[in-house]
């Protein structure tokens, strides 16, 4: 059975078991708190945890899921991908365990006939809690399952949790029993790894409520108002059962990439099955499958919306690419492999995704583009990495083994994309060990400033489940005035000072504060917080400068108590800046308005990846491929403001969110929305977006942009910087002052500018030229001198000069391969030379046939000299070029160079 069918036949016999079906949501999580999303539960969070209300009572779904924690293990373990797609079914409030275990049992067992899967019943093993009498009653009782295929296991081992304070319950796993060829017989409490008795379907009982606690050490304070059913079955699991492979990697939606793999590579998979015994095979193995599974990952990656990139999301897809790239570089493929596995991928998961053919065009631009740049950054980081390799040899001495340190490790990883596996097996090529423990360190502190900053910007001080408790307090959060009042009457609902809750604070203090009602914007969807004033009744004053959402709905305001006293419980008036407000509300609508005319002018692809709305000023980050042309970044501007003169209508609506898709409204990538969303829309249907930000009311308010240009932040990631309102009528003055400026400057009218600078620079670079030439002639002067002057080293005579400061590198390339050319081939000959170009030093190093012939290369000549002077450098065994930091170094780099051809 193909896993496309083993999915739909889920979706139907849950549908006809009444429950909603539910598609996948995006691989990018619909919960803040994660990259993404990690198991089929995701999406269904807020009604288990009971912070929202669910929309129906039970529910189904194969939700695609990205799991890297365990990468390690791919390719080794039968069972472990970083995508992997799970089966679910959900209850709220309605069937519990019985229900559960019944749909599990029905499904599983029930004949293909009749849409189920038709396995062994007496095959299947179940492990639940020792307590939980209600679910082995149900099997043996009800199901008929014989007690002995039952193990009980302590809540600790078969209980699930957030981790935190909140709801929990026991497990039921239902489990596969494969056969003697997989382990040893006695249930899964005996076969730990789960390779004999597969785990293929684990239904969670949410009936508790828990207390504080690390782990599976907490207590257990009661029982929740309303039980929850939260069921997990992986899609990829059960069709190696049913397809009868040994791993998922053989399944019809993988192994074709294996396939091409094998093609490509010439190796043979399969050869290496008996395990690590049987060496290279098995390692070959392990490759093809890690292809395999990142090939997939990325391609599903990529066309939920994901670029690469250094941070968050877009380094785990740029990680998963390049260990795919790098694990075909080890099976002896170097050429660009992407364009054939990728197309394959697709090609075998399009049954269940068939979204991957339309957004073909994209997906491979970005993955070919990526594997591009990696296959570059093996280039320049095998540079690196061997200037870093030479120091440590040459800090060891010969009675230590050099090490690579950790700082130049991270270097390489951080700076150049270069991975730290690629870096140790490099390294140990050439003899040479890392620091992995100073690497990781590194690595460690770097992430940890990432979570300090992100946790910091939302929480402050405080620990998130502060504001959860009095979101909950407060029955809701805070009530958002702020899309019709700039003021409002309000009450202190909460004070914090650095993170702990008060119920009285004198001035002067840092404050949090919490109001029932507020007019403040808090910082979202790239709109900047309302900044302002809030007056309390017995005359305290807060000014606050910044407002957060650490929790959905409650508003968060941070700022300074100047003056007087806060207390909970007292009235307040709420003042925001109506000028700082209608600066960004200007901006807001702007970023709408650059992003339709982005699509009319590129693409309908060129989407939105972040943006940024300060006051008088916008930025615009979307995904594309390629630098924008100047016409259509002008083009962009023209449409934008000729819209603006329209003083189009911008209004809001809030519906249900599959009739704003309906309606055409545009989604922010990776934000998550409630089943209501508010839609703007600007001119009626022509710019629809799903927004919660501040707008003008009509585009005559924002007056004109002007995009002060387009870059690149990322590999797929351009950005579109403009001025909007006062900030471009400013800029425009500006240009017009500069513009009167340079005209009187070149003697001619502003329409003449063009004309004038242009002559102005073709004189200069007819200078130019004529003065590059009088060095070269200069230059070629000194070759006579300098090859008269070459000394003999053994056999091989060396011409060698400083040449002191000269206009470019070109010119010192000419001299050497002149000097090179008078010594002729009679004798093994070197030419070395070395200039100070704008300020950095260059080291030129050229070999005749004869130098060649005794092993002698400019390539490793250049390192050397390029090694003194702190840098690097590299080229062909005839010809080389390197540079450093250091210019007063280069005598002693060229006498490096001298003793390196003695040596």
């Amino acid at each position: 059975m193909r896993t496309s069918e083993i999915r739909s036949r889920w979706l139907d016999y849950f549908a006809a078991n009444d429950h909603e079906i539910r598609p996948s949501v995006s691989l990018v999580s619909p919960e803040p708190s994660i990259l993404f999303t990690v198991a089929g539960m995701v999406p269904f969070i807020p009604y288990i945890l009971g912070t929202e209300e669910a929309p129906w009572p039970r529910a189904a779904s194969v939700q695609k899921c990205i799991r890297t924690n365990d990468i390690d293990n791919v390719g080794i373990t039968t069972r472990h991908g970083t995508f992997f797609q799970m089966n679910g079914n959900f209850s709220f409030g309605d069937y519990f365990k019985e229900g559960a275990i019944s749909y599990a049992w029905g499904l599983l067992t029930g004949s293909r006939e009749e849409g189920g899967y038709g396995l062994d019943g007496d095959r299947l093993w179940m492990t639940i809690w020792e307590k939980d009498q209600v679910s082995l009653d149900y099997w043996t009782r009800e199901i008929g399952v014989p007690s002995e295929r039952i193990q009980l296991l302590p809540f600790k081992d078969i209980s699930w949790s957030t981790g935190q304070p909140g709801p929990a319950g026991s497990c039921c796993e239902i489990h596969y029993d494969r056969g003697p060829a997989y382990g040893p017989d006695g249930g899964p409490a005996v076969d730990t790894q789960g390779d004999r008795f597969l785990e293929i379907w684990n239904l969670v009982f949410d009936e508790f409520l828990r207390g504080e606690g690390k782990g599976h050490d907490f207590e257990l304070l009661g029982k929740l108002d309303q039980t929850a059913i939260d069921t997990g079955a992986g899609l990829e699991r059960l069709a190696f059962i049913m397809q009868d492979k040994p791993n998922m990697y053989e399944i019809d939606e993988v192994f074709p990439v294996i396939k091409a793999a094998e093609e490509l590579s010439g190796k043979v998979y399969g050869r290496g099955s008996a395990g690590p015994e049987a060496g290279e095979a098995y390692h070959d193995d392990v490759r093809m499958r890690v292809v395999a599974d990142h090939v997939r990952s990325a391609l599903m990656l990529i066309c939920d919306g994901v670029r690469p990139g250094n941070d968050g999301r877009g380094y785990v897809l740029r990680r998963l690419i390049r260990r795919a790239v790098r694990s075909m570089r080890l099976l002896g493929f170097d050429e660009a492999a992407m364009p054939t596995l990728l197309t394959v991928s697709k090609d075998a998961m399009k049954a269940s995704y068939p979204e991957l053919e339309a957004g073909w065009s994209t997906i491979s631009e970005v993955a070919y583009g990526e594997e591009d740049a990696f296959r570059r950054t093996l280039a320049a980081g095998t540079t690196i990495l061997d200037t870093a390799v030479a120091s440590a040899k040459k800090e060891a001495g010969r009675s230590v083994r050099p090490l690579v340190s950790g700082k130049s490790a991270f270097e390489l990883h951080d700076t150049y994309g270069f991975p730290i596996d690629l870096t140790l097996e490099m390294a140990a090529e050439q003899g040479v060990d890392v620091d992995e423990s100073a690497f990781r360190s590194l690595m460690n502190e770097q992430k940890e400033r990432a979570r300090a900053d992100a946790r910091a910007k939302k929480t402050g001080h405080a620990d998130i489940r502060v504001f959860r408790e009095l979101e909950k307090e407060m029955g809701g959060g805070s009530t958002f005035l702020g899309y019709t009042e700039s003021s409002a009457d309000a009450t202190v609902a909460g004070i914090l000072v650095d993170g702990v809750p008060q119920s009285v604070v004198t001035a002067p203090a840092e404050v949090e504060v919490v109001l029932d009602r507020t007019p403040f914007y808090a910082e979202m969807g790239g709109q900047l917080a309302d900044q302002g004033t809030i007056r309390l009744a017995d005359g305290g004053t807060v000014e606050v400068n910044d407002v957060q959402a650490p929790v959905k709905g409650l508003h968060v305001h941070r700022g300074t108590l100047t003056e007087g006293t806060i207390a909970v419980g007292e009235k307040a008036f709420a003042q925001i800046d109506s000028a700082r407000r209608l600066a960004i509300a200007r901006a807001h609508t702007s970023t709408h308005m650059v992003h339709k005319a982005l699509h009319e002018i590129v693409s309908d692809n060129a989407t939105q990846a972040g943006s940024e709305n300060s006051p008088s000023r916008m930025r615009f980050d979307f995904r594309h491929g390629s630098a924008l042309a100047s016409d259509q970044i002008s083009g962009i501007e023209e449409r934008v403001n000729a819209r603006l003169s329209e003083d189009l209508a911008v209004t809001d609506e809030v519906m249900d969110i599959d009739a704003a898709r309906a309606a055409g409204a545009m989604a922010l990538f990776g934000e998550k929305y409630g089943k209501k969303v508010r839609v703007v829309s600007i001119g009626g249907d022509w710019s629809k977006e799903l927004c919660a930000g501040t707008h003008v009311p009509s585009t005559g308010h924002i007056g004109r942009i002007a995009v002060l240009g387009e870059s690149s932040i990322g590999s797929g990631v351009r950005r579109i910087d403009a001025l909007v309102g006062e900030g471009a009528y400013g800029y425009q003055a500006k240009e017009h002052a500069l513009v009167s400026q340079l005209s009187t400057m070149v003697g001619g009218r502003p329409d003449d500018l063009p004309e004038r600078v242009e002559s102005l620079m073709t004189r200069l670079k007819n200078a130019e030229k004529r003065l590059a030439t009088a060095e070269q002639a200069a230059l070629s002067a000194r070759t006579a001198g300098i090859v008269s002057e070459a000394v003999r080293l053994g056999d091989v005579r060396l011409a060698s000069a400083d040449l002191g400061t000269v206009g470019s590198a070109d010119a010192v390339r000419s001299l050497v391969l002149d000097a090179r050319s008078r010594l002729g081939d009679a004798e093994p000959a070197v030419v070395a030379a070395g200039a100070v170009v704008g300020s950095r030093p260059v080291v030129v190093v050229a070999t005749n046939a004869g130098a060649r012939d005794q092993g002698i290369r400019a390539g490793a000549l250049v390192r050397t000299a390029a090694q003194v002077l702190g840098g690097g450098g590299g080229g062909k065994d005839d010809l080389a070029q390197g540079g450093g930091q250091n210019p007063d170094a280069l005598d002693e780099a060229l006498r490096a160079v001298a003793q390196q051809i003695q040596a």
